[in-house]
């Protein structure tokens, strides 16, 4: 079994089609046919069903895909050991993050590491935090900032870097707009603007409205937290967003309104994978963000 064939199968599977994926390749159609069956031949099994060129994954195909994209990942990763061996600053980092992370703390964090590593590169992947959590189980990234951190989650190292808390977004017009706080159950009667079902903000929400005595009544839904903000800001609801989300970056339209009872809050961190080693790079970075958030608590308190 050779490298080649294994990532023809990988572009095959991918396009579930032969000539785009040789197309992709910049190969000729035939070599790629060819060296699909060798590797069917040498493995015993058949690993797609062929209709014309157009080819799906066979059972087998894709238990056998699922292996073979984490042996990939686990080449690259080789590959990239030797090129940052000689000077882990110059290297690249991959780094995973949700919407929510992505206005200030990332940016943040980068602006600074790059003032002490000018020459580190980031390849950055936005995601939902499930998706990012199993990117770095499977290997596609190795380091992912997460909110709320999962501490007890299997082949995962989570870090706390912070906590923070979230607060409510109204609209000026509301009743509410000039308390100096609110507490969770005045918003009992109110229409909710949430992240979609399967978002962890989302979960995080109704299970503090539950702790306070009611279920909150979605209205609207939005996929990014400049999607919320517009919403309220168009007195279409009222939301409960992290902190760190308004920094310098509240809507001329709404207002920001710490809660009480209960205090909400969520974890601010960072997962690494348990099963493997960090690169380089991203192992200097890893240890660059745990220092600087201790540093920048300190300062703040």
């Amino acid at each position: 079994m050779e490298l080649r064939q294994i990532l023809y199968f990988i572009e095959v599977a991918k396009r579930e089609h032969v000539t785009r994926a040789a197309d992709s390749l910049h190969v000729a159609q035939s070599a790629v046919s060819r060296q699909l069956f060798k590797l069917e031949e040498e493995l015993g099994v058949d690993l797609f069903i062929r209709e014309g060129r157009n080819v799906r994954l066979t059972p087998i195909g894709r238990v056998f895909l699922e292996h073979m994209e984490r042996a990939t990942h686990v080449i690259d990763d080789a590959l990239q050991v030797i090129e940052e061996y000689t000077d882990p600053e110059q290297g690249t980092i991959h780094i995973g993050f949700p919407s929510s992370l992505a206005t200030y703390i990332l940016p943040t964090a980068i602006s600074a590491f790059r003032e002490q590593y000018p020459n580190a590169k980031f390849k950055l992947t936005q995601g939902s935090y499930y998706n990012l959590r199993e990117a770095v189980k499977k290997g596609e990234i190795n380091l992912a900032l997460l909110a709320p951190v999962p501490m007890n989650e299997t082949k995962l190292i989570g870090s706390v870097l912070f906590t923070e808390k979230i607060m409510a977004l109204l609209p000026k017009s509301h009743p509410l707009a000039n308390e100096r706080s609110i507490q969770l159950n005045q918003l009992r009667q109110e229409s909710f603007v949430l992240f979609p079902e399967n978002y962890v903000l989302r979960d995080i929400i109704i299970e503090a409205c539950k702790r306070a005595g009611f279920a909150p009544k979605v209205s609207f839904e939005g996929e990014d937290i400049d999607s919320i903000k517009g919403l309220v800001s168009a007195g279409l609801g009222i939301s409960l967003v992290p902190e760190i989300t308004l920094v310098d970056n509240v809507p001329q339209a709404a207002v920001r309104i710490p809660v009480t009872e209960p205090n909400v809050t969520r974890s601010v961190g960072v997962v690494i994978p348990s099963d493997r080693q960090l690169l380089p790079t991203e192992k200097l970075f890893y240890e660059f963000l745990q220092e600087f958030f201790q540093r920048l608590e300190k300062f703040q308190n």
